[in-house]
């Protein structure tokens, strides 16, 4: 589920970085030449987005819901590991 949500950012980093990149073509060498590393530095920082989602889904990272229920319930749920931290 994360991997699919996370191609929604890529996707419009990935069309930023293309802009960037499209936009230094018709500048001067100075400006064109930042404008290149600029739209590769995007596109790399792109690929994050896929990785990160691939990693939280196949480590089995639980859904926003499934934390949302638990911290909800008083620190009960798989993600809560450090006990609860009422006062008493």
């Amino acid at each position: 589920m994360y991997f699919f949500v996370s191609l929604i950012p890529t996707t419009l980093v990935v069309v930023l970085g293309y802009f960037i990149l499209f936009s230094s073509t018709k500048a001067q060498e100075g400006v064109k030449r930042f404008g290149q590393i600029l739209a590769a530095w995007v596109l790399v920082l792109a690929a994050l987005f896929p990785l990160a989602g691939a990693y939280a889904t196949f480590a089995g990272v639980p859904s926003i819901g499934e934390m949302m229920r638990g911290m909800h319930s008083g620190g009960v749920g798989r993600w809560y590991v450090s006990g609860n931290r009422s006062a008493s």
